[in-house]
């Protein structure tokens, strides 16, 4: 038996089977690459759901982290430290923010602006006590707590998982009539993904995210967006809502490519009238915002900006687009997406991606199929035009008809 099929027998033995990962053994990673137990090498097209946007063990990353591991770790947040308020400062000028408050996970963010819209709704938007609504897109993700849950349109996701948190109203994505029509006074946001990313990078209109930011501001209620993983340079923008004029948000989720892979690391960005919501001991987290987290995330904040990663995601994600849509295949039923978060939807008679994500495997190509029956590929942004034909080359391979 290989050293790879024991780890994987070891792991199943005492691990839940809360996934189902391809069967693969990673060990190291550097820049777009990573290798196997048995010394293989592939060409990384998932990014870790694009935490790792500045690449596998960025250098300048890694040495941040060694550096203030040395220092000191954790505080809490019951002592100021001397690294989050110059990353909180770096990001908030990058989201054209006031404010940022700093968390560890996604899923623990998108819990924050939660929080953070109900009580704006009751203390400046005058709501009365526990009527506050939020509205919600069918096929969104905003991560797997019992309120995200409780957000979503997945039976999967919910099954036996009840009762669910009340409050939100759940409406069409890309749907601005649906949306006015779910408004009533006792709305108080709306939080949606700008490219729902686990649906099967579902793309709105172009002007969809301007129309809804006009309809929540003129019904006073938050525009929030998670960006957790459309941020940071992955469509071709700094974050996603910059593709269009005027569709900034009330409230912005961001995490994963926020270390770079490094470090569980999260924040939701708003206004200070937004923020101030918050007072001392109503919401926290021991690690959030703790020094070491804070220099790796400036750090990573740096590389997006020094690498210029945001443009080279543009202009290699029309790139990699323009050479997909060559492929000839029968299997392709659309490829869709903006910068490197594209999606390649095949045919549902076909029985899903799966098979053909574990045929790329094979070829040294690793993705991952996402709503069953498309391929996601979402490389780091250091990607070059040369690997980027390797990689089309492959894909073409296993879909030839």
């Amino acid at each position: 038996m290989s050293l790879q099929q024991q780890i994987i027998d070891q792991t199943n033995s005492r691990s839940a089977h809360n996934y189902n990962p391809l069967p693969i053994v990673l060990t190291k990673g550097r820049g777009i690459w990573v290798w196997d137990t048995e010394g293989n090498k592939y060409l990384d097209c998932l990014s870790a759901y694009s935490a790792v946007n500045q690449g596998h063990c960025h250098p300048k990353i890694i040495a941040a982290m060694m550096e203030q591991a040395e220092k000191i770790t954790l505080t809490s947040r019951a002592f100021h430290n001397d690294q989050m308020g110059k990353f909180l400062d770096k990001l908030c000028h990058m989201a054209r923010m006031d404010m940022a408050l700093p968390m560890n996970t996604g899923a623990e963010a998108v819990e924050t602006a939660i929080k953070a819209a109900r009580k704006w709704g009751y203390e400046i938007k005058g709501v009365k006590d526990n009527k506050a609504e939020i509205i919600v897109v069918k096929n969104n993700f905003h991560g797997r707590t019992i309120t995200a849950i409780s957000m979503s349109s997945e039976a999967e996701y919910r099954n036996n998982f009840g009762p669910f948190t009340d409050g939100f109203k759940l409406i069409d994505y890309n749907d601005t009539t649906a949306l006015e029509k779910a408004i009533t006074s006792n709305t108080v946001a709306l939080i949606m993904e700008p490219i729902q990313g686990e649906a099967g990078i579902i793309v709105p209109d172009h002007d969809y995210l301007t129309r809804t930011k006009k309809i929540c501001t003129e019904n006073n209620i938050l525009f929030i967006l998670d960006e957790i993983q459309t941020g940071l340079g992955r469509t071709g923008k700094l974050f996603c809502f910059q593709h269009e004029k005027n569709a900034s948000p009330d409230i912005l989720i961001v995490g994963k490519a926020l270390s770079g892979g490094v470090y569980p690391v999260s924040a939701i960005l708003a206004s200070k009238e937004i923020m101030d919501v918050f007072t001392p001991g109503i919401h926290g987290s021991t690690f959030g915002g703790n020094p070491l987290g804070a220099a790796i995330g400036l750090a990573a904040l740096n590389v997006i900006l020094d690498e210029n990663l945001a443009e080279r995601s543009h202009i290699l994600g029309d790139y990699l687009l323009r050479k997909l849509e060559l492929i000839q295949s029968n299997k392709i039923i659309e490829i869709r997406g903006k910068g490197l978060f594209i999606g390649i939807e095949l045919d549902k008679s076909l029985g899903g991606a799966r098979a053909y994500c574990e045929a790329l495997m094979k070829k040294g190509l690793l993705c991952k199929e996402t709503h069953d029956h498309v391929i996601r590929l979402a490389p780091p942004l250091i990607i070059d035009k040369q690997d980027i034909d390797w990689m089309v080359d492959q894909i073409a391979d296993v879909l030839k008809d």
